[in-house]
């Protein structure tokens, strides 16, 4: 399809305006939601590492879980970016620790934070569909990592966002990583 670039852009767009009044209603309460849910993953000798995202703009924080898990015996790390079209590394970094600022400013850990390998990722986005896929913002970052990642290990991509960023098909090419599930303010949602 050639005007596929153009169709994501436009559907950035619309998302990131679909996003920010959700974000304004419930951005307090959305947390606190997330933690209430069954989180989808056991916690394993071999999948015990799990990444989340600092909250950029108008994301839904994703740190009182990460720290919900940390408390539950789970290794937590945030991602870091190194340069625009590479995949991300991620440094363990459990909530309330010290950040730096990271690329665009968002934080993230300093750089004496021992270096991981997340076996479940916690995905920002600012679209997503039942089928699994997910809109980001067009840095391919978390479709690289996720795809260098699953190319050596089984690894879980758990998209999270508000509810109201769910539009029935998102558009997608061959480069597009899958999520496993979704967590929303309202549902833990099994993508297939």
């Amino acid at each position: 399809m050639d005007n596929l670039p153009e169709i994501k852009k436009q559907a950035r767009k619309a998302a990131a305006e679909a996003r920010e009044p959700a974000h304004a209603e419930a951005q307090e309460m959305a947390p606190v939601r997330l933690m209430e849910h069954r989180f989808p993953v056991a916690l394993t000798a071999d999948c015990n590492i799990i990444s989340a995202f600092y909250p950029y703009q108008s994301e839904i924080d994703t740190r009182p879980l990460l720290g919900k898990l940390a408390g539950e015996g789970w290794t937590t790390a945030l991602p870091i970016v190194t340069k625009i079209g590479q995949p991300l590394f991620f440094r363990r970094w459990f909530p309330g620790e010290p950040t730096v600022p990271g690329k665009w400013d968002i934080p993230r850990p300093p750089d004496d934070a021992p270096v991981v390998e997340p076996d479940v990722l916690l995905v920002p986005l600012l679209a997503f569909d039942r089928k699994g896929y997910r809109l980001g913002y067009g840095g391919g970052f978390y479709d690289r990592t996720l795809e260098g990642l699953r190319a050596k290990k089984r690894v879980v991509a758990i998209g999270v966002a508000y509810a109201a960023q769910e539009v029935a098909a998102v558009p997608v090419d061959e480069h597009d990583q899958l999520l496993n599930f979704v967590m929303t303010e309202k549902e833990l949602i099994t993508c297939g």
